[in-house]
Protein backbone atom coordinates (compact mmCIF):
# COMPACT_ATOMS: atom_id res chain seq x y z
CA UNK A 1 0.00 0.00 0.00
CA UNK A 2 1.65 3.45 -0.39
CA UNK A 3 0.59 6.91 -0.14
CA UNK A 4 1.21 10.58 -1.83
CA UNK A 5 2.33 13.87 0.25
CA UNK A 6 -1.20 14.59 -1.32
CA UNK A 7 -3.49 12.24 1.19
CA UNK A 8 -4.36 14.09 4.24
CA UNK A 9 -5.07 11.88 7.14
CA UNK A 10 -8.75 12.17 8.59
CA UNK A 11 -8.81 14.71 11.09
CA UNK A 12 -11.25 13.98 14.23
CA UNK A 13 -12.84 17.07 16.48
CA UNK A 14 -11.11 16.71 20.16
CA UNK A 15 -13.62 16.12 22.66
CA UNK A 16 -12.95 17.26 26.42
CA UNK A 17 -13.94 15.25 29.60
CA UNK A 18 -13.54 17.25 32.43
CA UNK A 19 -13.85 17.09 36.56
CA UNK A 20 -13.94 19.48 38.91
CA UNK A 21 -14.41 18.78 43.05
CA UNK A 22 -14.69 21.76 45.66
CA UNK A 23 -15.03 21.06 49.30
CA UNK A 24 -15.63 24.41 51.81
CA UNK A 25 -15.06 24.12 55.34
CA UNK A 26 -15.53 26.68 58.22
CA UNK A 27 -12.34 27.44 59.71
CA UNK A 28 -12.62 29.76 63.02
CA UNK A 29 -14.60 32.69 61.71
CA UNK A 30 -13.27 31.57 57.89
CA UNK A 31 -14.26 29.66 55.19
CA UNK A 32 -11.31 28.04 53.32
CA UNK A 33 -11.73 25.98 50.24
CA UNK A 34 -10.10 23.15 52.05
CA UNK A 35 -10.23 20.94 48.84
CA UNK A 36 -10.30 21.35 44.68
CA UNK A 37 -9.60 18.48 42.61
CA UNK A 38 -9.67 18.56 38.93
CA UNK A 39 -8.61 16.90 35.99
CA UNK A 40 -9.16 17.98 32.38
CA UNK A 41 -9.95 21.86 31.66
CA UNK A 42 -12.32 22.55 34.50
CA UNK A 43 -10.71 25.01 37.19
CA UNK A 44 -10.99 27.29 40.45
CA UNK A 45 -7.59 29.42 40.24
CA UNK A 46 -8.29 30.76 43.69
CA UNK A 47 -9.99 31.24 46.69
CA UNK A 48 -11.58 35.25 47.05
CA UNK A 49 -13.06 37.27 50.07
CA UNK A 50 -14.58 40.35 48.72
CA UNK A 51 -16.23 40.41 51.79
CA UNK A 52 -14.26 39.36 54.55
CA UNK A 53 -13.50 35.35 56.20
CA UNK A 54 -16.85 34.70 56.55
CA UNK A 55 -18.21 33.80 52.77
CA UNK A 56 -15.84 32.25 50.18
CA UNK A 57 -15.91 33.33 46.84
CA UNK A 58 -15.48 30.92 43.58
CA UNK A 59 -15.27 31.74 40.05
CA UNK A 60 -15.21 28.52 37.81
CA UNK A 61 -13.07 28.91 35.15
CA UNK A 62 -13.21 26.59 31.98
CA UNK A 63 -10.53 27.30 29.63
CA UNK A 64 -11.95 26.18 26.39
CA UNK A 65 -14.76 28.53 26.38
CA UNK A 66 -17.73 26.83 25.24
CA UNK A 67 -18.89 23.11 25.39
CA UNK A 68 -18.74 21.15 22.34
CA UNK A 69 -20.48 17.94 20.75
CA UNK A 70 -18.57 15.05 22.74
CA UNK A 71 -17.67 16.70 25.61
CA UNK A 72 -18.34 15.79 29.14
CA UNK A 73 -18.56 17.59 32.16
CA UNK A 74 -18.28 16.91 36.32
CA UNK A 75 -18.89 19.58 38.48
CA UNK A 76 -19.33 18.61 42.80
CA UNK A 77 -19.15 20.90 45.57
CA UNK A 78 -19.36 20.44 49.12
CA UNK A 79 -20.34 23.10 51.84
CA UNK A 80 -19.38 21.69 55.51
CA UNK A 81 -21.33 23.00 58.12
CA UNK A 82 -20.26 26.56 59.48
CA UNK A 83 -19.28 26.93 55.75
CA UNK A 84 -20.94 29.95 52.92
CA UNK A 85 -19.34 29.65 49.55
CA UNK A 86 -20.35 31.66 46.72
CA UNK A 87 -19.43 30.39 43.29
CA UNK A 88 -20.26 32.00 39.84
CA UNK A 89 -18.36 31.90 36.30
CA UNK A 90 -16.53 34.79 34.89
CA UNK A 91 -18.94 34.84 31.72
CA UNK A 92 -22.08 33.20 29.68
CA UNK A 93 -21.31 29.37 29.36
CA UNK A 94 -21.61 27.94 25.69
CA UNK A 95 -22.74 25.46 24.18
CA UNK A 96 -21.74 25.46 20.46
CA UNK A 97 -23.31 23.78 17.81
CA UNK A 98 -22.50 19.82 17.01
CA UNK A 99 -22.38 17.68 14.24
CA UNK A 100 -24.02 15.26 16.34
CA UNK A 101 -22.55 13.72 19.37
CA UNK A 102 -24.19 15.13 22.60
CA UNK A 103 -22.53 17.71 24.89
CA UNK A 104 -23.13 16.45 28.73
CA UNK A 105 -22.67 18.55 32.03
CA UNK A 106 -23.72 17.38 35.58
CA UNK A 107 -23.42 19.33 38.95
CA UNK A 108 -23.71 17.85 41.78
CA UNK A 109 -23.91 20.34 45.31
CA UNK A 110 -24.41 19.56 48.67
CA UNK A 111 -25.26 21.99 51.23
CA UNK A 112 -24.65 20.79 54.99
CA UNK A 113 -26.90 21.98 57.91
CA UNK A 114 -25.92 25.11 59.19
CA UNK A 115 -24.06 26.03 55.83
CA UNK A 116 -24.72 27.96 53.01
CA UNK A 117 -24.52 28.00 49.35
CA UNK A 118 -25.06 30.98 46.73
CA UNK A 119 -25.27 29.49 42.95
CA UNK A 120 -25.06 32.29 40.84
CA UNK A 121 -23.96 31.58 37.59
CA UNK A 122 -23.78 33.83 34.55
CA UNK A 123 -26.38 32.92 32.03
CA UNK A 124 -25.79 29.52 29.97
CA UNK A 125 -26.29 30.40 25.85
CA UNK A 126 -27.35 27.18 23.64
CA UNK A 127 -26.01 27.84 20.25
CA UNK A 128 -28.40 27.06 16.95
CA UNK A 129 -27.22 23.02 15.97
CA UNK A 130 -26.30 22.49 19.37
CA UNK A 131 -27.35 19.14 21.37
CA UNK A 132 -27.25 19.72 25.12
CA UNK A 133 -27.70 17.52 28.40
CA UNK A 134 -27.35 19.96 31.09
CA UNK A 135 -28.35 18.41 34.74
CA UNK A 136 -27.88 20.44 38.10
CA UNK A 137 -29.19 18.96 41.22
CA UNK A 138 -29.12 20.71 44.78
CA UNK A 139 -29.12 18.04 48.19
CA UNK A 140 -29.44 20.03 51.12
CA UNK A 141 -29.54 19.53 54.37
CA UNK A 142 -32.56 20.79 57.00
CA UNK A 143 -30.72 23.35 58.08
CA UNK A 144 -28.74 24.71 54.95
CA UNK A 145 -29.56 27.43 53.30
CA UNK A 146 -29.38 27.59 49.53
CA UNK A 147 -29.55 30.94 46.83
CA UNK A 148 -29.34 29.98 43.22
CA UNK A 149 -30.27 30.85 40.04
CA UNK A 150 -30.09 29.23 36.42
CA UNK A 151 -30.51 31.19 33.69
CA UNK A 152 -30.44 29.74 29.60
CA UNK A 153 -30.97 31.25 26.49
CA UNK A 154 -31.83 29.86 23.14
CA UNK A 155 -29.55 31.01 20.65
CA UNK A 156 -27.72 34.09 20.57
CA UNK A 157 -30.22 37.14 19.96
CA UNK A 158 -27.37 39.71 20.39
CA UNK A 159 -26.15 38.47 16.97
CA UNK A 160 -29.93 37.60 15.66
CA UNK A 161 -29.20 33.85 15.83
CA UNK A 162 -32.07 32.22 16.79
CA UNK A 163 -32.54 28.41 18.01
CA UNK A 164 -34.08 27.19 14.69
CA UNK A 165 -32.01 24.07 14.69
CA UNK A 166 -30.89 21.54 17.66
CA UNK A 167 -32.31 20.17 20.98
CA UNK A 168 -31.61 21.20 24.84
CA UNK A 169 -32.08 18.83 27.44
CA UNK A 170 -32.03 20.68 31.27
CA UNK A 171 -32.67 19.22 34.51
CA UNK A 172 -32.70 21.44 37.99
CA UNK A 173 -33.81 19.61 41.21
CA UNK A 174 -33.35 19.85 45.08
CA UNK A 175 -33.43 17.44 47.48
CA UNK A 176 -33.70 17.03 51.50
CA UNK A 177 -33.28 14.51 53.84
CA UNK A 178 -32.94 12.14 51.24
CA UNK A 179 -36.26 13.35 50.02
CA UNK A 180 -36.98 14.70 46.41
CA UNK A 181 -38.23 18.38 46.82
CA UNK A 182 -38.68 20.02 43.42
CA UNK A 183 -37.75 19.11 40.23
CA UNK A 184 -37.75 21.10 36.64
CA UNK A 185 -37.41 19.65 33.69
CA UNK A 186 -37.65 20.61 29.98
CA UNK A 187 -36.59 18.94 26.10
CA UNK A 188 -35.98 22.20 24.14
CA UNK A 189 -35.97 21.22 20.56
CA UNK A 190 -35.92 23.60 17.92
CA UNK A 191 -39.07 23.59 15.83
CA UNK A 192 -41.20 22.02 18.71
CA UNK A 193 -44.53 23.69 18.63
CA UNK A 194 -44.28 24.25 22.72
CA UNK A 195 -41.22 27.01 22.08
CA UNK A 196 -43.82 29.29 19.62
CA UNK A 197 -47.09 28.06 22.19
CA UNK A 198 -48.29 30.81 24.63
CA UNK A 199 -48.46 27.91 26.83
CA UNK A 200 -44.62 27.18 26.37
CA UNK A 201 -42.27 30.11 25.74
CA UNK A 202 -44.28 32.25 23.97
CA UNK A 203 -41.81 32.38 21.41
CA UNK A 204 -39.12 33.94 23.83
CA UNK A 205 -35.84 32.72 23.94
CA UNK A 206 -34.26 32.95 27.72
CA UNK A 207 -35.75 31.27 30.41
CA UNK A 208 -34.64 31.48 34.04
CA UNK A 209 -35.29 29.96 37.56
CA UNK A 210 -34.34 31.07 40.73
CA UNK A 211 -34.65 28.74 44.54
CA UNK A 212 -34.23 30.64 47.96
CA UNK A 213 -34.60 28.73 50.67
CA UNK A 214 -35.42 27.94 53.65
CA UNK A 215 -37.79 30.95 54.60
CA UNK A 216 -40.65 31.05 57.05
CA UNK A 217 -44.02 31.84 55.85
CA UNK A 218 -44.52 35.17 57.38
CA UNK A 219 -41.06 36.10 55.73
CA UNK A 220 -41.91 34.54 52.69
CA UNK A 221 -44.75 36.24 52.06
CA UNK A 222 -43.32 39.54 52.93
CA UNK A 223 -40.53 38.89 49.95
CA UNK A 224 -42.69 38.34 47.18
CA UNK A 225 -44.63 41.20 48.21
CA UNK A 226 -41.52 42.99 47.72
CA UNK A 227 -39.82 41.20 44.97
CA UNK A 228 -43.02 42.17 42.88
CA UNK A 229 -43.15 46.08 44.01
CA UNK A 230 -39.39 45.98 42.93
CA UNK A 231 -41.17 46.63 39.28
CA UNK A 232 -37.98 46.28 37.59
CA UNK A 233 -38.70 43.73 34.62
CA UNK A 234 -39.75 45.51 31.28
CA UNK A 235 -40.43 43.29 28.00
CA UNK A 236 -40.39 40.03 29.87
CA UNK A 237 -42.43 38.11 32.63
CA UNK A 238 -41.75 37.00 35.41
CA UNK A 239 -43.52 35.10 38.23
CA UNK A 240 -43.08 33.84 41.58
CA UNK A 241 -44.37 30.82 44.36
CA UNK A 242 -43.43 30.45 47.79
CA UNK A 243 -43.46 26.49 48.35
CA UNK A 244 -43.15 25.60 51.67
CA UNK A 245 -40.27 26.98 52.89
CA UNK A 246 -38.53 27.91 49.96
CA UNK A 247 -38.90 30.34 47.20
CA UNK A 248 -39.13 29.85 43.26
CA UNK A 249 -39.24 32.10 40.94
CA UNK A 250 -39.01 32.56 37.13
CA UNK A 251 -38.22 34.89 34.21
CA UNK A 252 -39.15 34.56 30.60
CA UNK A 253 -38.41 37.24 27.86
CA UNK A 254 -35.54 37.35 25.52
CA UNK A 255 -32.63 39.15 27.41
CA UNK A 256 -30.30 37.38 29.58
CA UNK A 257 -29.06 41.15 31.04
CA UNK A 258 -32.45 41.63 32.15
CA UNK A 259 -32.91 38.29 33.39
CA UNK A 260 -29.38 39.00 34.95
CA UNK A 261 -30.94 42.05 36.84
CA UNK A 262 -34.29 40.72 37.95
CA UNK A 263 -32.38 37.75 39.75
CA UNK A 264 -29.38 40.03 41.35
CA UNK A 265 -32.18 42.03 42.47
CA UNK A 266 -34.29 39.47 44.38
CA UNK A 267 -30.71 38.10 45.16
CA UNK A 268 -29.68 41.22 46.67
CA UNK A 269 -33.72 41.43 48.56
CA UNK A 270 -33.47 38.05 50.04
CA UNK A 271 -29.61 37.91 50.78
CA UNK A 272 -29.89 39.62 54.58
CA UNK A 273 -32.82 37.45 55.14
CA UNK A 274 -31.06 33.91 54.62
CA UNK A 275 -27.82 34.45 55.74
CA UNK A 276 -27.64 37.99 57.82
CA UNK A 277 -25.44 39.93 55.50
CA UNK A 278 -25.97 42.29 52.69
CA UNK A 279 -25.40 41.66 49.25
CA UNK A 280 -21.51 41.73 47.65
CA UNK A 281 -21.56 41.52 43.99
CA UNK A 282 -18.84 39.67 42.80
CA UNK A 283 -16.29 41.57 40.78
CA UNK A 284 -15.89 39.49 38.00
CA UNK A 285 -19.70 40.40 36.64
CA UNK A 286 -18.16 43.93 36.17
CA UNK A 287 -15.37 42.80 33.99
Amino acid sequence: MSTTCDEKPELKPVSWEARLALRFAQTGTRTVLADRRHSGPLVVQKALYPEGDAVCHAVIVHPPGGIAGGDRLSIEASIEPGARALITTPGATRWYRSAGPLAEQAVRLRVAAGASLEWLPQETIYFEGCRAANRIAFDVEPGGTLLAWEIACLGRVRSNERFARGEAFQSLSFESAGRLRWIERGRLVAGNRALASGVGLGGQSVIGTTLFRPVKPAEGVRLLAAFRSAGNCIGGETGLTLLGDMIVGRYLGDSAEQARAVFAGWWAMVRPSLIERPAIRPRIWST
